[in-house]
């Protein structure tokens, strides 16, 4: 009996597109471009807290002079890798998904460690900022900048000093606002930190689908199927399990 013709012209009829692979490409295409608008929210955070926060964190004891330059930072960095894996996807490079796949998995270690930290340290973040606020209150005047800050924020929130203002007589005919900026800001700043950290920690859990999809694509189908053909020659009755293995 002769032996079967060699097949000319076109892939080999197990390495024809699978069913499954479209929808994992644009599954993938889809978060890729859910992390990229991310990014570009977290950037766009960053420029707010650049611009608006400036004043606010020179009130502060512990110092995190760095803190929106780092949200810009990690911003513009998060985007790019968006667009990194839509381009791995659309281009279909497994080279740069394997690179996606790997960026990934370090998002996903820095989304857990900032969002435990700013779960686990809200307390030392109000700490210092009502710290920061008795000293600004106690030396205001020798500094310029903190007592600017200071005036700004109690114009903002319609607040007097650190815990409020002492006496309660006669508050309301001078224009005194008797609360004090700590609470007002504990409350947002808890609230907030709060809702970012949940945010933040919900994003790096999701990083886990994109890593998976990343590798499962990044995966030489070309390769898989050469050995599933194989396979099927040498071990027909378990080619279809060898094969589902290969691709998973």
């Amino acid at each position: 009996m002769a032996p079967p013709a060699p097949h000319m012209g076109g892939p080999l009829p197990c390495c024809r597109p699978v069913g499954i692979m479209p929808l994992l490409r644009l599954t993938l295409l889809a978060f890729s471009c859910l992390f990229w608008a991310a990014g570009l929210a977290i950037f766009t955070l960053g420029v707010w807290a650049q611009v608006s926060l400036a004043d606010y964190m020179l009130l502060s004891a512990n110092r995190y002079p760095n803190a929106p330059l780092i949200l810009l930072a990690t911003g513009a960095t998060i985007t790019a890798w968006g667009f990194l894996g839509c381009l791995g996807v659309a281009a279909n490079l497994p080279f740069v998904l394997r690179a996606y796949g790997f960026i990934q998995l370090a998002a996903l270690m820095a989304g857990l460690a900032a969002g435990l930290s700013g779960l686990f340290y809200r307390e030392d973040i109000a700490g210092g900022f009502r710290s920061g606020l008795q000293q600004a209150v106690a030396g205001y005047g020798e500094d310029e900048g903190r007592s600017n800050a200071l005036d700004s924020l109690q114009r903002a929130l319609e607040c007097c000093g650190a815990e409020g203002w002492p006496f309660s007589e006669g508050v309301a005919a001078a224009g005194i606002h008797p609360h004090g900026c700590f609470r007002k800001v504990f409350s947002f700043v808890n609230d907030n930190v709060f809702h970012i950290a949940a945010t933040v920690l919900g994003l790096a859990f999701t990083q886990i689908g994109g890593i998976a999809l990343a590798c499962l694509l990044s995966v030489d189908h070309y390769g898989i199927c050469l050995m599933s053909k194989l396979l099927q020659q040498t071990h027909p009755r378990s080619s279809s399990m060898y094969t589902f293995v290969l691709l998973f």
